[in-house]
């Protein structure tokens, strides 16, 4: 049985396969990550702002293959020091990510190098906990979702498919999808609430201006 998520964690997988194999038979690298690309989520759209990594925590994060948290993890980045064997860095695209692999040791290392290598696999994902988000076209039958923080990166995976269709990624991250229509509700009724607030207060307003109005005209 694969280990469950962490609570409040997600999952996220980007249609840009540019994970590549170094020519020394060792290396895997790749964008586990990218800013600004619109990903549809079943019932809303959602991007990752540039800048939602400025405060994130990596001080441990693992590499795996199509997000298998039992297996012995590939490569893994602590503190994201010069010595880890998994090394992360930020850049224009997004996170980009650096995976020395153990293909000597390690099978299913050497089975990833192999398929990288050949073109078979060529997508990354992500397993991360937002810290700050904000929705918009929330009267729209398709909202959007920008994560403007990510509080911390817990993996990433080199994976088969690229989207969530067609893999069993969508049933363990199902709990995702409930937190964000819950978090969408949530807008939606403060925004709701504030349009009624703005509403009687205009309200109030132009009841005031008539009683001025009405005293005036007693004078």
């Amino acid at each position: 049985m694969r280990k469950e998520l962490k609570e409040g964690s997600e999952i996220r997988s980007f249609a840009m396969p540019d994970l590549q194999a170094d020519e020394a038979g060792t290396t895997v690298q790749g964008h586990a990550a990218v800013f600004d690309q619109q990903t549809d989520m079943f019932w809303y759209t959602e991007t990752i702002a540039r800048g939602a990594f400025d405060q994130t925590d990596f001080k441990d994060v693992l590499m795996t293959i199509n997000h298998d948290l039992d297996g012995i993890p590939l490569a893994r980045s602590r503190n994201n020091n010069s010595s880890s064997t998994l090394q992360l860095q930020v850049d224009e695209q997004g996170l980009d990510t650096r995976a020395v692999l153990d293909v000597e040791n390690n099978t299913e290392a050497k089975a990833l190098y192999s398929a990288v290598k050949r073109g078979d696999m060529s997508a990354m994902s992500f397993i991360f906990k937002v810290k700050e988000d904000e929705w918009t076209n929330l009267d729209s039958d398709m909202p959007h979702r920008t994560i403007k923080s990510i509080a911390k990166v817990f993996e990433v995976s080199a994976v088969s498919f690229p989207a969530y269709a067609g893999t069993d990624i969508n049933a363990r991250s199902s709990n995702t999808l409930d937190n964000a229509k819950r978090a969408l509700d949530s807008a939606r009724a403060k925004e709701l609430e504030s349009s009624n607030e703005q509403r009687n207060q205009a309200e109030l307003v132009k009841e005031l201006r008539k009683n001025i109005k009405l005293k005036v005209g007693t004078i």
